[in-house]
């Protein structure tokens, strides 16, 4: 079931016009359009701001920019107006900027998605699990991609509570596998289909540390795979940290995803992450040394 449901043999993964090969390890860079983001609590806020952040991002080596309207975190309510209000004319200005650079809207709402698309994103960059079923009618209706992601039930902005599985790494792969059959089914490329264990949505910390530890068992379905680790709570709990200095084994825990075969990594600090990604690939055989003299001459 798995071998038929994967991307195409080549393993190229295609987000609209953007092609990626199956040894391009693509870093997702996180710009925020919200005044109460959980790691720089609105940093991006304002646009110009935002555009600063995705000038310096480019700049050093993310391959999607990812734009969201909405904290994952509960909140002051963001209804659907307001989350395009903040995200599509923004989608538009980058991509009139970086017309060779992958966009992704990070949203669960599927008018939001249709706007973002309509602006130019490549990419619907879903983390609740398919909450909204009508959202690979619109990756499918635009040649988007669209990320499956695993939250176990929870609804968008909640948090777990006393979260159980009998298998934590087999509900990932059962309610992932699910929807990415379902986006296939509404006409979505299989190439353009990404699953995402979703680290901390639906899961305590233990969850979390599993699925990072089992991770090769979801690269094996044949789906390019997503991680999304970034100074998160599992990481914080595991080494009793603070958001602010959880930067080292946010790379610790990015180079065990890379070496497990993730593709995607979505990441707030670009220049970090793409040396770590690049050092996995150089260390696999799939990158050569940027330069190699010593014991040469």
């Amino acid at each position: 079931m798995r071998a038929m449901l994967s991307a195409d043999r080549s393993g190229t993964l295609r987000l609209r016009e953007h092609l990626f090969g199956p040894e391009r390890l693509l870093v997702m860079a996180i710009v925020n359009r919200t005044p109460d983001s959980f790691y720089d609590a609105g940093l991006t806020w304002d646009e110009p701001a935002a555009m600063e952040r995705v000038h310096q991002v480019v700049a050093a080596g993310a391959d999607i920019v990812d734009i969201g309207g909405v904290p994952a975190a509960p909140g002051l309510d963001v209804d659907v107006a307001e989350e395009v209000r903040r995200t599509a004319s923004f989608i538009a200005a980058v991509r009139s900027a970086y017309p060779g650079v992958a966009i992704s809207a990070d949203t669960w709402r599927h008018e939001v998605a249709r706007e973002a698309c309509a602006a130019g994103a490549d990419l619907i960059n879903d983390s609740w699990g398919g909450w909204d079923a009508k959202l690979p009618d619109v990756a499918a209706e635009f040649g988007a991609g669209l990320v499956c992601a695993h939250a176990g039930s929870q609804r968008p902005r909640t948090r777990p509570f006393r979260v159980r599985y009998e298998d934590v790494v087999q509900d990932v792969l059962d309610k992932t596998l699910r929807l990415a059959a379902r986006a296939v089914q509404a006409g979505v490329d299989p190439a353009s289909v990404i699953i995402d264990a979703a680290h901390d949505f639906g899961k305590n910390t233990w969850h979390s540390l599993e699925v990072t530890r089992r991770l090769g068992e979801i690269t094996a379905s044949g789906w390019p795979v997503l991680v999304s680790v970034s100074r998160k709570d599992f990481i914080g709990e595991a080494l009793d940290l603070p958001i602010h200095d959880r930067l080292s084994a946010t790379l610790a825990t990015t180079s065990v995803c890379a070496w497990q075969g993730a593709r995607v990594f979505r990441a707030h600090d670009v220049v970090q992450t793409r040396h770590v990604l690049d050092m996995v690939s150089a260390i696999r055989g799939d990158r050569p040394p940027a330069r190699a003299v010593r014991g040469m001459t």
